[in-house]
């Protein structure tokens, strides 16, 4: 069994909507566990979890160009995993969300893109195509991205937003980290 771990922030709930739905794309292969993490509340039995992880997909919304600051605390944090290379030959994949169409969301995916990289990681990016009709909410992959997930919050609740394309985005780029994860461990 392969085990992908979700580790997000959150800010206002539209960064969650999308760590639940990678959630479920992963929990959807079989002979995978699924788990998420919230970063901002980690404590020693996260660490651990993150330890066991085949796959760590990281998560944040995108704030003033980067990720949020809760994330670079928990990615500073990571220092201590780094020097005994705990995390090296893992699978890392990354997604954020913002209110804008870009916001500079890849900004942040590629500081998560470094982030897996300082750490020896292998990073697997969307390999979506765009969407047919770009910006349209009911579209995957409606902002083009192949690194990671983008996803935009929509000025709206997070009951209501992101879209459900973006989040059918999300639920694919699980299912694509937790089939890699699978074929690793076999």
């Amino acid at each position: 069994m392969s085990l992908v771990v979700i580790a997000y922030h959150s800010g206002y709930g539209h960064t969650r909507q999308v760590a639940q739905a990678l959630r479920k794309g992963a929990a959807s292969v079989t002979g995978t566990r699924a788990e998420w993490l919230d970063v901002s509340i980690i404590d020693d039995q996260g660490w651990e979890l993150l330890a066991e992880a085949d796959a760590i997909v990281f998560g944040a919304p995108t704030y003033m160009g980067g990720p949020s600051g809760v994330f670079k605390t928990f990615a500073d944090a990571t220092s201590r995993t780094w020097f005994s290379q705990v995390w090296k030959d893992k699978l890392a994949g990354g997604f954020t969300c913002s209110l804008a169409m870009s916001g500079d969301k890849y900004s942040t995916l590629m500081y998560f893109v470094t982030l897996a990289m300082q750490h020896g990681m292998v990073w697997v990016g969307s390999a979506m195509m765009p969407s047919a009709t770009a910006g349209a909410p009911e579209q995957m992959n409606r902002i083009g991205s192949t690194i990671g997930v983008m996803a935009q919050a929509d000025n709206l609740p997070p009951e209501q937003s992101p879209p459900q394309g973006d989040l059918d985005t999300a639920y694919a780029y699980g299912e694509r980290i937790a089939m890699f994860a699978r074929a690793r461990a076999r």
